[in-house]
């Protein structure tokens, strides 16, 4: 077997972890080409789905997967290669390979996980671009799972911020999920990285998710969580960072919001409370280069002066999302006025219309 069939082998296998991948490697003395040769698998202690995958593997898989690769570009990294991603492989269970799309150095960068909602509010978007991008201005690789919502936030803000970004997929690299986010993806791949541990035409099944995040806890020196419900999947995320030894950040919202529950959930847990991007990196003791100690940003037009009435009518919504009806009754305004003065808003970008019916100051 050639040294590029035993990789591919090798990232197929199941339940072969970087510990076992470390194992075989060592038995062959270092060969990729023999660690999945009999006498080296018989001589390691392997789960027993590995043993009698790489007992009888299936060819044709590994002939696709193959000539996936090469028709790709994509690359397989092991865990005993140089460029494998030192953090992850200090996490208990670190896969025995990643599929990568894109930098391999970008995998073993400073990173900074980004997670939340798949729904956020227009406020906890826009917080989330704006923290990535100048998370990215200073150097910071931000690493997120490409979902909609935060996730695409984070991505977006680091590439606007001129940095790296890594995803994570919960499917093989030749099915980006969600679709939606396939050009967003394209961009990833040439300004960082797209990783996973799953092989080419794994379809991105539920239980696949929480494994994604564990490899996004572990890449990473810490997980910022911006926006997540109760019970959100971005909690998991979090989890995990803290068991592998990494900070975990929380922005805090509103107590009506349901979207803050979560966050204030691990702020009351431990996690730290960030109220701007600079309080994660003290926190990672990451110093600030004292250009970047402003975040660069182009020069914004002056906000128009607003009406009195139109000021009234934003210190009634405050910073939690509530519906017309109530801004007409804290503000005793004519229905169709409050409609009326929402639109201009929104076109000033002074308002966002959320879901349910609601409205939204935008920081």
């Amino acid at each position: 077997m050639d040294a590029s069939t035993a990789r591919a082998l090798l990232a197929r296998t199941p339940g072969l972890t970087a510990a076992h991948a470390r194992s075989l490697l060592s038995a062959a003395g270092g060969e990729v080409a023999q660690a999945a040769s009999g006498k080296v698998v018989r001589e390691v202690e392997l789960p027993p789905a590995a043993r009698e995958f790489l007992r009888a593997p299936d060819e044709a898989a590994l002939a696709r997967d193959l000539a996936w690769l090469n028709l790709s570009g994509a690359q397989i990294l092991l865990a005993t290669d140089a460029g494998y991603p030192a953090l992850l492989a200090q996490t208990v269970g670190a896969p025995a390979a990643l599929y990568v799309h894109g930098s391999i150095t970008a995998l073993s960068a400073p990173q900074l996980a980004m997670v939340g909602s798949r729904n956020p509010t227009s406020p906890g978007y826009a917080t989330a671009r704006e923290f990535a991008a100048w998370f990215a201005s200073v150097g910071l690789t931000v690493t997120s799972g490409l979902a909609l919502g935060i996730d695409a936030a984070s991505h977006e803000g680091a590439l606007l911020g001129g940095g790296l970004t890594v995803a994570v997929l919960g499917s093989g690299l030749d099915r980006i999920y969600p679709e939606e986010n396939t050009a967003l993806a394209q961009r990833i791949r040439e300004h960082g990285a797209l990783v996973s541990e799953f092989a080419p035409r794994t379809a991105p099944l539920k239980q696949n998710f929480p494994r994604r995040n564990r490899i996004i806890a572990g890449l990473s020196l810490g997980v910022l969580v911006v926006e997540a419900a109760r019970y959100s999947g971005s909690l998991i995320t979090a989890r995990l960072a803290a068991e592998s030894g990494r900070e975990v950040f929380a922005i805090p919202g509103s107590i009506h919001s349901p979207l803050a529950r979560g966050c204030h959930r691990l702020i009351k847990d431990g996690a730290h409370l960030v109220e701007e991007a600079a309080d994660v990196l003290s926190e990672l003791r990451i110093a600030l280069p004292q250009e970047a100690a402003v975040p660069a940003r182009a020069a914004a037009p002056p906000a128009p002066v607003l009406d009195k009435e139109y000021e009234m009518l934003l210190d009634a919504l405050g910073f939690d999302p509530a519906t017309m009806d109530a801004l007409v009754a804290r503000t005793n305004l004519p229905s169709g006025s409050v409609a009326s003065m929402l639109l201009i808003l929104e076109l000033q970008g002074r308002v966002a219309a959320l879901p349910g019916g609601r409205y939204g100051r935008i920081p």
